[in-house]
């Protein structure tokens, strides 16, 4: 195995895929991916140990998976007839998850990751129509015409972007947001954010890691959820990582108190926290 356990942005789905695993493996799983251990392999099973208190922060992917998922399901309710996985990396919700059949299914990934997810999951058949769509979202001309293609064709599309502006400076975030706002059929946006001051914390768990492979955190605005209310999106739901997983009994001790404060209606910045939004548009 290469000595550098994260060799690009990609692998960071071996060690989301590993998180995932664990979960489905206890007996009292909140969710069951039957692929994610196949999928993250040893070298996703490595990555996770090798984070600085890896385990203990083991809560916040089962809790990011959870609030994913249920925002999706919201999003579909209400009408949504496309949904669009931008880096959809090693995601299994097309084959897990409970999806009407019409369903329009959009992953949009490099050719390696989604090759090898292919690869490892075979000729399982998803329960909704899935495309995969292999191309480099940081291509902006490409990436706005292949949104125009999906536009085109849903009356209305929810898109998710799960683990990835993370990775975006201010200015490629701004530029996306805006691309998506151009397209009247994309009606809703489910992102993860986190607060400068948990940033921080990961750079010192583990960032370093990642800025080895040339994929350092970069994205936590200030500004919070708000950060995307010029760009054409407002907020109408956040959800609470920490809340989530409280309510999941899956914190460890030294949180389970922390989770039971009020959350103040500003989230400051130097504060660690995180959260999956859903976003609409005004």
């Amino acid at each position: 195995m290469n000595d550098k356990l994260v060799r690009n942005i990609s692998d960071t789905a071996l060690w989301v895929a590993h998180y995932r695993a664990t979960e489905t493996e206890r007996p009292d799983a909140i969710f069951k991916d039957p692929f994610a251990r196949a999928l993250a392999g040893e070298r996703g099973r490595q990555i996770a140990k090798a984070q600085k208190f890896g385990d203990q922060n083991a809560w916040s992917f089962m809790a990011r998976t959870v609030l994913f998922d249920r925002f999706v399901t919201e999003a579909i309710r209400a009408g949504a007839d496309t949904i669009v996985n931008l880096a959809a990396g090693l995601d299994t919700r097309p084959y897990r998850m409970e999806l009407p059949k019409a369903l329009r299914w959009i992953e949009v990934d490099l050719p390696d990751i989604l090759d090898y997810k292919k690869q490892i999951i075979g000729d399982a058949v998803p329960v909704c129509s899935l495309e995969q769509v292999r191309q480099d979202l940081s291509d902006v001309p490409a990436r706005r015409t292949l949104f125009a293609r999906i536009g085109a064709a849903s009356s209305r599309t929810a898109v998710m972007t799960e683990g990835l502006l993370i990775y975006l400076d201010t200015l490629e975030v701004q530029s996306l947001a805006r691309d998506l706002a151009a397209i009247p059929s994309f009606q809703a946006w489910i992102i993860d954010l986190v607060s400068p001051g948990l940033m921080k914390m990961m750079m010192q768990r583990g960032g370093d890691m990642v800025t080895a492979a040339g994929a350092p955190f970069k994205f936590a605005p200030p500004e919070g959820p708000d950060f995307f209310e010029p760009l054409g999106w407002r907020p109408k739901e956040v959800g609470s990582l920490l809340k989530t997983a409280g309510r999941l009994k899956r914190l460890p001790l030294f949180l389970k108190l922390i989770s039971l404060l009020p959350e103040p209606a500003k989230r400051p910045p130097d504060r660690p926290w995180s959260a999956v939004i859903r976003l609409e548009r005004p």
